[in-house]
């Protein structure tokens, strides 16, 4: 399964780069006004409009290829094994230790009387005390 997916990787990279020189090297719209002043360009390699359809259709089989890629990469990536070849799976199930609860960690509580931890008194019940006046 690993080497069908390093194979699937190097195949949507090498279309990603070819489709990148493909599409750099084909002309635009407005470049056959220019080749219409004098520029040449018109006898090229593949002739006057062969160009324009073998660039078209080999960008168009790589981004086909790039897209099969992509989605095959997609479905390998979220398929789960069918056998349990997971190191977790196979660990044995402990059950957790329960942590102190947390009454018994306030001082003062019932549950920490008889220590010698010092309680700080509780504030007056009216708050007026606390409040400065003039």
């Amino acid at each position: 399964m690993n080497v069908l997916l390093n194979i699937l990787l190097g195949i949507q990279l090498t279309t990603a780069v070819a489709m990148i020189g493909l599409i750099l090297v084909q002309h635009g719209k407005g470049a056959d006004m220019g080749a219409a002043f004098g520029s040449g360009g018109s006898g090229s390699l593949f002739g006057a409009t062969g160009s324009a359809n073998f660039l078209s259709r080999m960008t168009a089989a790589l981004a086909t290829a790039f897209f099969v890629c992509t989605l095959l990469l997609a479905y390998f990536g979220n398929v789960r094994p069918t056998s349990s070849g997971s190191v977790l799976e196979k660990a044995p199930v402990t059950a957790p230790a329960v942590p102190p609860s947390p009454a018994s960690q306030i001082p003062g509580s019932a549950n920490n009387a008889g220590s010698n931890v010092a309680v700080p008194p509780a504030p007056a019940a009216s708050g007026a005390a606390q409040i400065p006046t003039k």
